[in-house]
């Protein structure tokens, strides 16, 4: 099972230098850490920053890597309570394939 470093890495990789979000996104996944994804500096920076975000998705650490795995649809997870978005849904939706594996 990845940790956070690696799961850091591989959405580093996939935002790149210009992911197109424009915003800030934080992903708090309780005691097993944040990723803080800066979509509007140029180049896009990803780090594990507790930083202030236009858009904070919460999701629990297993949820967030089943739903990474395809094993939980993110509709669904949001549907059920298992994802909470504070800010701008659609940057969030704009986050969907940057997480798959």
């Amino acid at each position: 099972m990845a940790d956070l470093a690696q799961v850091t890495d591989h959405i580093r990789a996939a935002v790149g230098d210009n992911s197109g979000l424009g915003k800030t996104v934080k992903l708090d996944m309780g005691d097993a850490g944040k990723i803080f994804i800066d979509g509007a500096s140029v180049p896009n920076t990803v780090t594990n920053d507790d930083k202030p975000a236009d858009t904070t998705v919460t999701v629990s650490w297993d949820d967030f890597i089943a739903m990474s795995e395809g094993k939980l649809d993110g509709m669904m997870a949001f549907m059920q309570g298992k994802l909470k978005i504070a800010g701008d849904m659609m940057i969030a939706q704009k986050l969907i394939p940057l997480l798959k594996r």
